[in-house]
């Protein structure tokens, strides 16, 4: 090992970010405006009151404050698990026989085992100060589901949570999870909306989507007083409470004068690679310094790779306002395979711009060879990794082998966006040699991109 660079880098908690950093500000191309999916007009607060929090809607629709102060009882409540630590992959890179040298921010270490509780703390906080009674929301994976139930039980709200059918199946410890901190699971489509009751009699037996589930909880949340949506990514304000993760990062590496190279993360939504690249991305943007960044996603749900950017609905219901991204349709419904949240149709509209604006790369790798790179970061590096997770260690692994082949001692940087202990069903099936890889083809996406609402702009 290298002397002057320790296997973990932790930060004082005297350096954790006091503010949050909106990437937009310094965007020169800004992500398209929302839309009202009733007048097609960009959305104003009114608009949005009866879904969203008062003080999360500023947010989402700020692109020019390039700081928000982080209220204080957020600063504290993240000291219980951050800073996350920054790791150098000594030993994965010494397996690849690389030159390359691998760092990756680990936000594994809370009970919900990833990195959405950093936004579930600030919307959760905002729901409480505006006095709600409780919230609604959907979870792919459960990661999200099981942080937004940690947070609402710290600040006593209520918190119901549509969980995506096929995920509520392969993942039933998640799910106990959620329940613990006093959170009530539905799978979904369900009966217990008119959304899941029109999707299931349109699809009948479907394993569901993040599309389906964001339109029930939407509708559950509208419908009951006292109640708002909450979501785990996507939204610009999900990613501006994300930007913790880079800034942290960021901190920590130059603190030893560390400068990436490259910058992978798992892409579903948008919430850790978005939150990893902000600040980075930001140096960028002004002329401060140059990285390249790549997001990875799985060839069954290939919303960068493969889809338009058009706008779209950001629900299957059709409920939900209008965003201009890169996507599949969201009638779009990906295999029931095991990338868990990343089988969200559309993707970020920051990341869509910047991903437009070639500013970005990505990549789709199929499920299969993810798994096989989660077990060899598992055996050299010790840490079991989600299977999001997985897809970023994947393009880490082909990044340093190239470097390998070269000869460049490039710097990686990825996001280690959680622990795989409550994915055992897919490390069964990937150890068994049953785990199937299952591409779109262009007819069915064709179709599904064919459905796109005709909107210029």
């Amino acid at each position: 090992m290298e002397k002057n660079i320790p296997y973990k880098i932790y930060l004082e908690e005297s350096e954790l970010p006091k503010q949050w950093y909106n990437v937009r500000a310094d965007m020169k191309n800004k992500p398209a405006p929302i839309l009202n999916p009733a007048t097609l007009k960009p959305v104003t607060k009114d608009d949005l009151k009866p879904v969203f929090c008062d003080d999360l809607i500023d947010q989402e629709l700020d692109d020019t404050t390039p700081y928000f102060d982080i209220p204080q009882e957020i600063q504290d409540f993240y000291k219980m698990y951050r800073p996350s630590p920054l790791i150098r992959a000594y030993f994965l890179e010494k397996a690849l026989n690389t030159p390359a040298k691998i760092y990756y921010k680990f936000e594994g270490n809370n009970t919900s085992g990833s990195h959405k509780l950093n936004s579930a703390i600030a919307q959760a906080y905002y729901a409480k100060k505006q006095g709600l009674k409780g919230v609604t929301t959907e979870t792919g994976a459960g990661q999200w589901g099981t942080a937004l139930s940690m947070a609402c039980s710290f600040f006593d709200l209520d918190c119901k949570v549509y969980m995506v059918k096929v995920s509520y199946e392969q993942k039933p410890f998640r799910r106990e999870v959620m329940r613990t901190y006093g959170a009530s699971v539905t799978p979904s489509p369900s009966e217990t909306t008119e959304i899941g009751r029109k999707i299931l009699q349109e699809f009948p037996g479907t394993t569901g989507s993040l599309g389906c589930a964001i339109s029930e909880a939407v509708e559950d949340a509208v419908s009951h007083e006292g109640y708002r949506y909450v979501l785990g990514s996507v939204l610009s304000q999900v990613l501006l409470h994300q930007s913790v993760i880079g800034l942290e990062a960021k901190t920590a590496m130059d603190k030893y004068g560390i400068k990436p190279d490259i910058i992978i993360g798992c892409a579903g939504g948008g919430s850790n690679l978005g939150g990893l690249i902000s600040p980075f991305m930001g140096e960028k943007l002004r002329g401060e310094a140059d990285y390249r960044f790549i997001a990875v996603e799985p060839a069954s749900c290939p919303s960068l790779t493969r889809g338009k950017f058009a706008y779209d609905f950001c629900d299957t219901g059709k409920v939900c306002p209008l965003q201009k991204m890169y996507t599949l349709g969201s009638g779009f419904i990906p295999s029931a395979n095991h990338a868990g949240g990343l089988r969200y149709h559309g993707m970020s509209a920051i990341l869509s711009q910047l991903y437009d604006d070639h500013l970005m790369e990505a990549v789709s790798v199929e499920q299969t060879e993810v798994f096989r790179a989660a077990e060899l970061f598992a055996r050299v590096e010790g840490t079991l990794p989600a299977p999001e997770s997985s897809h970023a260690i994947k393009a880490a692994i082909d990044e340093a082998l190239k470097c390998k082949e070269t000869g460049e001692e490039k710097t990686i940087l990825f996001g280690l966006t959680g622990t795989g202990y409550f994915d055992m069903m897919a490390y069964q099936k990937y150890n068994d040699g049953v785990m199937s890889d299952y591409i779109p083809t262009d007819e069915e996406i064709a179709k599904s991109v064919a459905k796109l609402p005709q909107i210029n702009g």
